[in-house]
């Protein structure tokens, strides 16, 4: 019994930390560039997407979109490839969701911030 309490306290308190660190994520990639924002007003699954670039002291850029889901309004975090935002904003406007799927879902686990939707 001993051993399953500790397990699951372990579990738990991995959850929180990655948690805590995509959130602590979210924060610093949003303080360090502007955004920009495609809304999806009439999609059933994105309610927006925002892109941003993120250069560190090495010059060295890291792409993000941070994505808003219509069901939850809860903001996840997918680090992307540099052409994720120009195929998006091309594609949104026919569907927000297949859109989504074929060029920010892929990236899933890069972060491990974003749910598992498969």
């Amino acid at each position: 019994m001993n051993k399953i309490l500790f397990y699951l306290l372990l579990l738990l308190s991995s959850l929180q930390l990655t948690a805590q660190s995509c959130s602590e994520l979210t924060e610093y990639v949003k303080s360090e560039s502007y955004g920009s924002t495609y809304y999806s007003y009439n999609s059933d699954a994105i309610s927006q997407v925002t892109f941003y670039e993120v250069t560190d002291e090495n010059y060295n850029t890291f792409y993000f979109a941070l994505v808003k889901f219509t069901s939850s309004y809860k903001e996840y975090l997918y680090q992307v490839s540099s052409d994720t935002k120009s195929n998006y904003s091309l594609n949104y406007m026919d569907s927000a969701g297949k859109a989504f799927w074929k060029y920010i879902e892929p990236y899933n686990e890069n972060l491990n911030c974003a749910p598992n939707l498969d």
